[in-house]
């Protein structure tokens, strides 16, 4: 018999047994628990690590078990948001089992499509950064000699970033995040990079949405995983189809956008929220939340969402935000957030690959994120990507009508288009490059068969509005080549 089977049987017969014990009160030891039920350590764990997920107990670091003081089904210290978050689950969920021997294959050909420089006279509709003319230059460029004025600028950071910028995130990130939650990392790619490589084992399954951003894909098959698509509509990513994925594939990550999803510019719905949280908790899995275009909302947006990572008080979601994005793709700097002992996991796995981000790099950022032109720049950026979305938009609704999307996105930077069937999105972005404007194809953000074909446009990259319109007008000429 394997240890998942037997973790669960011992789990029915603790449960069974906790009527012995008033709220509060201590269980037997784990030693004591393999003595008399003659299983592993690793039995006992995972039999625990299924009550805590159920809420009908509370494992306290150093002291032991104890019988939850909520009622059956509450989540565990829930109610005074005072106690200490309930981790017990995650030694199951950084343990488990892959099943299958893993298949590593480094295909970055996505991520390098999306960092091909367009030729001058080629319009880009592609790149997913900022155009020169949407970043703070000068006040980069301020920041930086600010910076290299402060004392010990060039020397030794330490391993998880520096203290004053990792409260800088959490507060930033918000919900009972502290600094010590946070590690800073090498912007966003090295923080996906991280977490999938710490929380899931060689040859496990990883649950992504389709469509998704083909960076989590690439990644997830160099480290060996199995990327599982849960398909994603206009309110986001859908639970109805989550628990059936973690149920058939045993899966312990999710991999997510809830806010501005590449490609789709979808935002997960106020109703869908908890129950990717439930969900995930109920099948002892992290949720790698992948806030990374929070900075990137237009002037029109209503009050966003706070991350899942702020209403998750027992280390589910594990927390990656990017200040590359809204700034420069040369400012790699980001942060991912875990608790319990994930985060050990992921400052271990990121100090053998990198040690340590420079610390130039994080003074720099402090003193971006601290001046009064990091709200100014923000601001300015929220108009200027709402004017490029409306720009796109009147001139596909000139040019190209049938394609212009239904709903727009109030944050991010692009547009997600579906073509009608039959049409080759690839044979279509190659006809569309010949005529002058690079368009990324959609095949690329499906893990499986693509239900359909699609293009993503992309409008930060341009040099002005006027060549986004430019851009769809050649986009049209190639649209109406035989393909």
């Amino acid at each position: 018999m394997n240890e998942r089977s037997s973790g669960a049987e011992l789990a029915a017969i603790l449960r069974g047994e906790l009527n012995r014990y008033s709220p509060g009160e201590k269980l037997p030891s784990s030693r004591a628990l393999m003595v008399r039920h003659q299983v592993s350590p690793v039995t006992v764990s995972r039999a625990i690590a299924e009550l805590a997920a159920q809420g009908l107990v509370v494992t306290r670091p150093g002291a032991g078990v104890f019988r939850a003081e909520a009622a059956p089904g509450a989540a565990p210290g829930g109610s005074g948001g005072t106690a200490p978050p309930d981790t017990s689950w995650q030694e199951v969920a950084l343990s488990a089992e892959a099943g299958v021997p893993p298949s590593r294959s480094a295909d970055a050909s996505g991520v390098l499509a999306a960092l091909a420089l367009a030729p001058p006279e080629v319009v880009d509709l592609n790149s997913g950064y900022l155009h020169p003319v949407l970043q703070p230059e000068r006040a980069l460029a301020a920041a930086l000699a600010r910076a290299g004025r402060r004392p010990g600028a060039w020397g030794r950071p330490p391993i998880d970033g520096l203290p004053e910028l990792r409260a800088w995130f959490a507060r930033d990130i918000g919900g009972a995040l502290t600094a010590s939650d946070v590690l800073i990392t090498a912007g966003g790619q090295s923080a996906l990079t991280t977490a999938l490589r710490s929380l899931a084992a060689p040859g496990a399954p990883v649950l992504v949405e389709s469509p998704t951003y083909p960076g989590t894909v690439a990644v997830a098959r160099a480290a060996g995983l199995r990327p599982v698509p849960v398909p994603v509509d206009a309110d986001g990513l859908r639970t109805d189809l989550l628990a059936d994925a973690f149920a058939a594939t045993r899966a312990r990550v999710l991999v997510c956008q809830p806010l501005f999803q590449n490609p789709t510019g979808a935002v997960l719905s106020a109703a869908r929220r908890p129950e990717v949280l439930r969900i995930a908790r109920a099948a002892g899995a992290f949720v790698v939340e992948d806030d990374f275009a929070r900075r990137l909302v237009h002037t029109d947006a209503p009050a966003l969402p706070v991350p899942l990572a702020a209403e998750d008080p027992d280390g589910v979601v594990v927390h990656i935000r990017s200040l590359t994005k809204p700034t420069s793709p040369s400012l790699r700097v980001g942060a991912i957030t875990a608790r319990g002992p994930a985060y050990q996991r992921l400052r271990a796995v990121q100090a053998m690959d990198s040690f340590f981000v420079p610390r130039p790099l994080q003074e720099t950022t402090l003193e971006l994120v601290a001046s009064p032109a990091w709200s100014h720049h923000l601001r300015t950026l929220a108009g200027a990507l709402h004017d490029r979305r409306q720009t796109l938009a009147v001139a596909l609704r000139q040019w190209l009508p049938d394609l212009l999307p239904d709903r727009l996105p109030y944050g991010g930077y692009h547009l997600w288009l579906r073509l009608p069937d039959g049409r080759d999105d690839g044979a279509l972005a190659a006809a569309a490059l010949r005529a002058g404007v690079a368009v990324t194809p959609g095949r690329g953000y499906f893990t499986a068969e693509a239900p359909g074909p699609h293009l993503r446009l992309s409008y930060a990259c341009a040099d002005s509005p006027e060549r986004l319109t430019e851009g769809v007008r050649r986009l049209h000429r190639a649209y109406g080549e035989p393909l």
